[in-house]
Formats: structure tokens, C-alpha cells, sequence
């Protein structure tokens, strides 16, 4: 049996569980290959679930375990190091565990395809945890500049006041907060939705729901709109992929 898993917190709303196991139904391996959740609210309790699973392959990292994962690495792919982020582990066959990253691959494709070639200069990126690192590091590689959004603005972040001057020359908004997240539907980044319209695309990393409050309300002025269960897709494939190069 090779076991695969997700680690984060909380875990109730995981969308890889039930992809995985679909994946391995439809596939007809789901006898040699099983996906768990290990839910751990501290990454210190990362060394205790791989003794007590010595069949683990691979594991995929969430919230808040990002970053703080990086520690208990003994290799990092070089476009994780690049990006500063992991959400993917493999278990190294002679011991230990490479980093790598799976959200820019997710997040890029996803893009690619939701702007259909069509050309935006600047985005707004909400948010500036382990997703928001790998969503900068896709948009410099296509060309497009950004400004770091935060409820805290730093040296690299503006305020959500400062964005709102910023919307009608920023076409791409990405949010990578958890606002909006199923049960609290209600929350939306604090924007001024009404400088949004036809020529803008929301991208919203949330799934769950299918449509958040940011997402209706750039339906609302006519705008682009695309949840990330896509990105999520595409991001687990890579994975999938990583855990069985040889």
C-alpha cells in the first residue's frame, strides 16, 4: 500500500481527499494506493505522522504549513526555493523529504486559459501568505506587474485604500485571502467593487463556494470571474506527477 496525504489546519473542508480517492476509483489502483488527512496544527507534529506512516510517498502542504515546512526539508526543488513556498513533499526513498511547489503550475495554467489570450499589464494580489508567493512569482514570469495587497501594509504590500485608487488600471484581481471561504460566505476583500467592470477579471483562490461574495460582486458589474478549483485540478496532477518520477 502507498499512502499519500494532506497536512494543514483545519482540514474539514479538503478538496484532495476526495479527488485523490476518486482518482485512484476511477483508475483502478485504489487497493495499492490510499490518501488521508493528517491534520496537524503545528508542523512539529510533521516527524511523528511520517514514523507512524512508513508508507507515505507524498504529501500535500496547506495552510498555515507553507512555509513553516521548510525546515524539516533535506532537499528543496529550485523552483520552490524561488518562490519561498512548498505545498508539495515527496518522501525520498533513502530518507527525508523534498520540497517542491505545485501552486504556480496550477495557478499559471489556470490563468493562461481564463484570459484566453487576452493581454492585462497589472493585477491587484490580496493577500500575502504561502499561495499569494507562488501566484507573484507566475504573474512576473508572464509579464504582468503587481501590487501586494494587505490588511497590514509593509515595505512590499499597499493598503486596500491605496488598491482602490489602483482598480480601474489593475484588469486582474486575484484573491488570496481565505475571505469568503465556506461557512463565513458573507466575507469579501474590502474593496470598492463599483470602480470594477466589463474589462476586469476576478480570479478567486477559494472553491468552496463554486461562487464567493468577490466573485458576485464582480459578476455583478459585468466582470470575468473563476474560482480556484481548476487551479486546485491542475496543482494536484503536478503532484501526482512528482510523487511518481522515478
Amino acid at each position: 500500500m502507498r499512502k499519500f496525504g494532506l497536512i494543514g489546519y483545519p482540514l474539514g473542508h479538503s478538496f484532495s481527499r476526495k479527488y485523490f480517492s476518486e482518482k485512484f476509483e476511477k483508475t483502478g489502483i485504489s487497493d495499492m494506493n490510499q490518501y488521508d488527512l493528517y491534520e496537524m496544527e503545528h508542523i512539529d507534529q510533521l516527524p511523528v505522522v511520517l514514523k507512524e506512516n512508513p508508507e507515505l510517498v507524498g504529501l500535500n502542504v496547506t495552510i498555515p504549513h507553507k512555509l513553516n515546512v521548510l525546515p524539516f526539508l533535506s532537499e528543496i526543488d529550485p523552483a520552490a526555493q524561488r518562490i519561498g513556498a512548498v505545498n508539495v513533499l515527496k518522501v525520498k526513498p533513502e530518507g527525508g523529504l523534498k520540497g517542491y511547489n505545485s501552486d504556480y503550475y496550477g495557478f499559471r495554467k489556470s490563468l493562461e486559459e481564463f484570459l484566453n489570450g487576452r493581454t492585462v499589464s497589472h493585477a491587484l494580489v490580496l493577500g500575502n501568505g504561502g499561495a499569494a508567493k507562488a501566484i507573484r512569482v507566475a504573474l512576473e514570469d508572464l509579464g504582468i506587474e503587481y501590487h501586494l495587497v494587505s490588511r497590514n501594509p509593509g515595505e512590499n504590500s499597499i493598503s486596500y485604500e491605496e488598491a482602490n485608487n489602483l482598480l480601474s488600471s489593475s484588469h486582474l484581481i486575484v484573491n488570496c485571502t481565505p475571505l469568503g471561504t465556506y461557512p463565513k460566505v458573507e466575507t469579501a476583500p474590502p474593496l470598492n467593487y463599483d470602480l470594477i467592470g466589463s474589462e476586469h477579471f476576478l480570479y478567486d483562490l477559494v472553491y468552496n463556494p463554486e461562487t464567493t461574495r468577490f466573485m458576485q460582486e464582480g459578476l455583478n458589474r459585468e466582470a470575468k470571474v473563476l474560482n480556484g478549483y481548476q487551479m486546485l485540478v491542475y496543482q494536484a496532477e503536478k503532484s501526482w506527477e512528482i510523487w511518481n518520477e522515478l
